[in-house]
């Protein structure tokens, strides 16, 4: 059986940099965003639809009143969205040994009983990592204020909270879900933390 190690993470930690370091190191693949990619080729939606669709929870749907009350019957994009999903993410852990960052796979792929990690932070290093941090990842956040910044990023995580508990049922960043949970608040050196990680798994 393949090694599976999944990575969850608060907006701002540096998961996602810990994991490809964590992947590189290990010699294992790595995937975050190339899982949205593929579900793209999948379907006829855009990766930006797909992207905000993947991070969230559905919304339910409310009634309509013209003279009497009926549900709206609208496409499941959603629905379809996470069936690629979870079907991608199964067939990617089945390739190889792997890094998946995100999108509830620990949870979708726990009968391979993957090494479960959660990286988390305070919310200073956070907002501190958010400024010094040019990539996508941070949406620009050198352009806000700190309170700004600061709302965002509980936004990004309280979103990301609702969409793993909606679909796992369980606590997300709950240390019971997890084999490992990292701080990151105190470390600048991300490989250097990655190497100690290495050596548990």
């Amino acid at each position: 059986m393949n090694r599976i190690i999944t990575i969850g993470r608060e907006f701002g930690s540096g998961g996602r940099e810990l994991a490809r370091n964590l992947a590189n190191i290990l010699g294992f693949a790595y995937y975050d965003r190339e899982i949205i990619a593929e579900i793209a080729k999948r379907t006829s939606l855009s990766e930006k639809y797909i992207q905000n669709v993947a991070e969230h929870r559905p919304v339910i749907p409310f009634p309509i009143h013209t003279g009497r009350t009926f549900w709206a019957v609208l496409p499941d994009y959603g629905q379809n969205v996470q069936q690629e999903q979870h079907a991608i993410i199964r067939e990617l852990a089945g390739k190889s040994d792997c890094v998946i960052v995100g999108r509830g796979a620990d949870y979708i792929l726990r009968d391979d009983k993957p090494f479960r990690i959660f990286v988390y932070s305070d919310a200073e290093s956070k907002l501190k990592r958010c400024r010094e941090n040019s990539s996508n990842d941070y949406e620009k956040g050198a352009e806000m204020s700190d309170k700004e910044l600061a709302m965002r990023i509980e936004q990004i995580n309280a979103s990301r909270a609702e969409y793993y508990e909606f679909y796992t049922g369980q606590e997300w960043g709950g240390r019971a879900n997890y084999d490992l949970c990292v701080n990151t608040a105190r470390c600048d050196d991300l490989e250097k933390l990655a190497r100690a990680v290495a050596t548990l798994i």
